[in-house]
């Protein structure tokens, strides 16, 4: 029995979904990290060197915010490397469609974060409601000024990040191109580009904006509470900042949740497949499964039934103009019913 080598080149290809903004994004967020660690040291060394309790305590809390922001970087590197062992033809398959839910799983776990920064104010507002203390005003409001300043330079870079990242998804991204091909086993596959959210940046996004909200707050407690005498007033508005932040952690865990358990389905782009697949009245689309595996990528798998079935690289052809789906399995089926 002859046998020869195949040439498989044409039908190997990338399984890494990397969008062309993701760098910019974690460039942004590498920013953030610096400067929280900076601040932190600075308060700590200060706060020694005054002896400021005040100023020592926000500096262990931007160490806790470091670590947060540190996790969600830690993430996109892990990412990225389980992604590129992926895109190399016989890389590790332990990652079947790249590391993106590596992502998602870090803003998971920063929504939990968040879940608990919003039960410790509450508790913790209850509990000065219920006790009244003591507070150094003066102190306190300078601290508090600090955190909001680091906040919002840690809010324009990241917003800036992802502004670029807008920009160049509007130019077209850059981690791969279009593409279709097809085997004689019915599969077909392509690639291309769309919108998506970055979960894990937009949970590092919240953890700055809930520390910049508890920095305002803060300020207009104190300030009332300077000028009024209002005690009352400082766990009253961290009763307010924790239901507002408990709110922004439920609407993270609910996000990253339905991604980790492939639940983020588009129902207008199913709707639209079937409309680009059902074109010639022959063919039947009679089961459909999309899941996201990027910011900006989707994959599909499908099963056609007609009467006088084409190859499976006609089917894909039909998705074109669906750029956001980046790996497309087509399995075909003749219909035996007898007319």
């Amino acid at each position: 029995m002859s046998s020869h080598a195949h040439d498989l080149s044409a039908l190997r290809h990338s399984h890494a979904y990397v969008d062309a903004g993701a760098r910019q994004r974690e460039r942004a967020l590498l920013a953030v990290v610096v400067l929280t660690l900076v601040t932190m040291v600075v308060e700590l060394l200060a706060g020694w060197w005054t002896r400021s309790l005040a100023l020592t305590a926000d500096g262990w809390h931007m160490g806790t915010h470091a670590l947060a922001l540190g996790g969600a970087l830690l993430a996109y590197r892990l990412s990225a490397r389980a992604s590129a062992r992926r895109a190399v033809p016989g890389g590790d398959a332990g990652f079947a469609f790249g590391g993106w839910k590596i992502e998602v799983l870090a803003a998971y776990t920063s929504g939990l974060a968040l879940a608990v920064v919003a039960l410790w104010l509450a508790v913790d507002a209850v509990q000065a409601l219920q006790a009244p203390r003591t507070i150094a005003y003066g102190e306190a409001a300078a601290v508090a000024a600090i955190g909001l300043a680091v906040n919002l330079v840690s809010a324009w870079l990241l917003a800036r990040g992802a502004q670029g990242d807008a920009q160049t998804s509007a130019h077209g991204a850059t981690d791969g191109h279009a593409h279709n091909h097809a085997h004689a086993h019915g599969h077909a596959h392509g690639h291309g580009h769309g919108h998506g959210h970055d979960h894990n940046f937009n949970a590092a996004y919240l953890h700055v904006l809930a520390d910049a909200l508890t920095s305002v707050l803060a300020l207009v407690a104190l300030a009332g509470g300077a000028w009024y005498g209002w005690a009352w007033l400082d766990p009253a508005v961290a009763l307010v900042g924790a239901l507002v932040i408990g709110q922004w952690a439920v609407g993270t865990l609910r996000g990253s949740a339905r991604a980790l358990v492939d639940a983020t389905e588009d129902p207008a782009l199913v709707q639209r497949l079937h409309e680009l697949i059902e074109t010639d009245g022959d063919v039947k689309l009679v089961d459909v499964h999309v899941w996201q595996v990027g910011t900006r990528a989707w994959c599909a798998a499908l099963s056609v039934v007609a009467d006088a079935p084409r190859p499976a690289s006609e089917y894909r052809a039909r998705l074109a103009e669906l750029v956001q789906l980046r790996h497309v399995t087509v399995e075909v089926h003749r219909c035996h019913k007898e007319h």
